[in-house]
């Protein structure tokens, strides 16, 4: 099945750019590529292309190129033009996240179309499209690299299309049952008397505070382990108080 969603740079000069904005698009699960009158002929010639491209080499070779933007969005049933500067006519500009989180239920054949990098879309290449899309900067810098904005706009419809799950990277941790976390209150309630922390004969609020701590932790089994193994390594080091006579 086609990718319903194309990323359209029109007249790229830096082919760096090419190959990091398809990087970008394949993170987000895209994958349809479409370059009008680019100033290399061949992306797949340039090492910092595929370079750049850093694993998405791929996207690259089954980019197409196409002599003008018509051509480009041939297929696409909605367009969006990124804008750098505020136009006095043309299509609506909006804020990518609302904008295209209304549009995803209607399930567009989507096109993203993007400019050279110093000058942005002409203005006969933004009529072409139904809204402007402005990434929200800071006011008094708003520059954003070619490929940053694919990536960001990549992004923001990936998530409103229902995103991707993140995938946990370490195994969860299994909670320590409150018998051993006693244990190990106990240990180190021996420790602290043999280094004179604690006076067993007015021991105060201490061990109340340090249980009300390990509670508040929830404390796992490898962390109940630790602290035992710590009050060992304290127990076996120290050198037992001076009693006072």
């Amino acid at each position: 099945m086609p990718d319903p969603t194309r990323f359209v740079l029109v007249h790229t000069s830096h082919a760096g750019n090419v190959g990091a904005a398809a990087r970008a698009m394949k993170v987000m699960g895209f994958s349809d590529l479409v370059l009008v009158r680019p100033r290399f002929v061949d992306i797949t010639d340039h090492d910092y292309a595929v370079a750049m491209a850093s694993g998405a080499a791929d996207i690259l070779a089954r980019a197409r190129v196409v002599d003008t933007l018509a051509e480009a969005l041939d297929g696409c049933t909605h367009a969006c033009a990124t804008a750098m500067t505020p136009r006095d006519f043309g299509p609506p500009t909006f804020a990518p996240r609302p904008y295209l989180a209304s549009l995803a239920p209607q399930a567009p054949r989507m096109a993203f179309v993007f400019g050279p990098e110093r000058t942005g879309l002409a203005n006969d290449d933004v009529y072409r499209c139904h809204a402007c899309l402005s990434i929200p900067s800071a006011p008094d810098y708003g520059s954003l690299n070619l490929a940053q904005a694919v990536q960001v706009l990549a992004y923001e419809w990936r998530q409103a299309l229902g995103g991707y799950a993140v995938q946990p990277r370490t195994a969860e941790a299994v909670p320590a049952d409150l018998g051993a976390v006693q244990g190990a209150l106990d240990h180190w309630q021996q420790v602290l008397v043999q280094i004179g922390f604690l006076d067993p004969a007015a021991p105060k609020k201490l061990l109340p505070r340090l249980q009300q701590l390990a509670l508040r932790a929830h404390l796992s089994e490898q962390e109940v382990h630790i602290l035992r193994g710590i009050a060992r390594a304290v127990a076996d080091t120290a050198t037992p108080p001076t009693r006072r006579r």
